[in-house]
């Protein structure tokens, strides 16, 4: 009898890595989604994210994620840090990215954008810029950006200007101000929020349209789940869309653009 129980077990032994073998073979396993994240959340980007962690995204990303059943933790650094994190796999994933040819290949993005936002060149008002548009701005103009930030892929097409790289957007307004700058690219309904807090928004106004951004959270390539995540990230956006959530968090913001 102990001869036959130890002949059955080798068979199993053998048996099971040729099923296992057999079994992957006709189906792909999915990667593990975890029922908790950690997510890098930029601290300058009001009504977007702030350095209090709260913002628009902050509830978007969280009433998305918890209709899939994922948790969110987020961890609030400047955006060039959150990036680099995500980058390296240090967090799951970053907030707030812009999806162009510069972040495509260094992040896992779902279908539908958090929301889209539109960015405009600023002036100050009795400092105008000399041109109708961005493609007709004199060669030597100082335009202020943010180190780091996505200004869509024509940014690099313009190459007449010279940009000035700042770490924020107080710094960006502050140089309008003082005249050091001919104009700064800033995101509306960040600019609207900045201008109205520092008090200056009838002094630094938009001159004319740079561009539009789908806007995403962005995965880790480092997380063997950052393609189910996405996907999942999609599904309770859909989700938020139909019950008519979605709707009620964006109008708190004024005109945006909708996914």
């Amino acid at each position: 009898m102990k001869r036959i129980v130890f002949l059955l077990h080798l068979a199993v032994i053998f048996f099971q890595p040729w099923c296992l073998s057999q079994a992957g073979e006709s189906m792909a396993i999915p990667a593990p989604q975890p029922a908790k994240l950690m997510l890098a959340a930029e601290d300058s980007w009001p009504p977007f994210a702030d350095d209090q962690g709260h913002g628009l995204s902050h509830r978007l990303i969280a009433a998305a994620l918890g209709r899939r059943g994922i948790r969110v933790e987020s961890l609030v650094v400047p955006y060039q840090r959150a990036m680099m994190m995500a980058e390296k796999g240090n967090v799951d994933g970053v907030f707030n990215v812009a999806r162009q040819g510069s972040t495509q290949t260094r992040f896992v993005f779902g279908e539908r954008p958090l929301f889209t936002a539109s960015a405009s060149f600023y002036h100050k008002m009795d400092k105008r810029l000399a041109a109708k548009d961005k493609w007709s701005l004199p060669k030597g103009t100082m335009i202020g950006i943010i180190s780091g930030y996505e200004y869509g892929d024509e940014l690099a097409k313009l190459t007449q200007l010279q940009l000035v790289k700042v770490d924020n957007q107080q710094q960006l307004i502050n140089l309008l101000l003082i005249g050091r700058i001919h104009g700064a690219i800033m995101y509306d309904a960040v600019a609207r929020e900045q201008l109205q807090l520092m008090g200056v928004a009838d002094e630094i106004v938009p001159a004319f349209a740079n561009h539009s951004s789908d806007i995403f959270l962005a995965f880790s390539k480092q997380n063997p789940a950052a393609k189910t995540l996405a996907q999942q990230l999609d599904l309770g956006l859909t989700e938020l869309q139909q019950n008519g959530e979605y709707d009620k968090l964006l109008a708190q913001l004024g005109p945006l653009g909708r996914p």
